[in-house]
């Protein structure tokens, strides 16, 4: 396991409600799993949650569960439509 060291400024430490090392791991895994970097299931596993209570819990802050371009969901919604 990798070890990193910060400097938060107080202003800032006051306002997390938890730890802040909790609260940098779940940012460091969202931000994985934002930029597609890990899939659902593993960045659930690295929060100790299910899978679908982890894209319940990324919808609920905005956070898209599917991750596809343009040009996918295109091809996605044609075929859908010829179903």
């Amino acid at each position: 396991m990798s070890s990193v060291t910060i400097e938060i400024p107080e202003s800032l430490a006051t306002l997390m409600k938890g730890p802040i090392e909790k609260a940098a791991h779940e940012a460091i895994v969202l931000d994985l799993y934002r930029r597609a970097a890990i899939s659902s299931g593993k960045a659930a596993k690295l929060l100790g949650m299910g899978r679908i209570e982890f894209i319940k819990a990324t919808g609920k802050m905005g956070i898209p569960s599917i991750h596809m371009s343009p040009e996918e969901f295109e091809a996605e919604v044609k075929v859908a439509n010829s179903l």
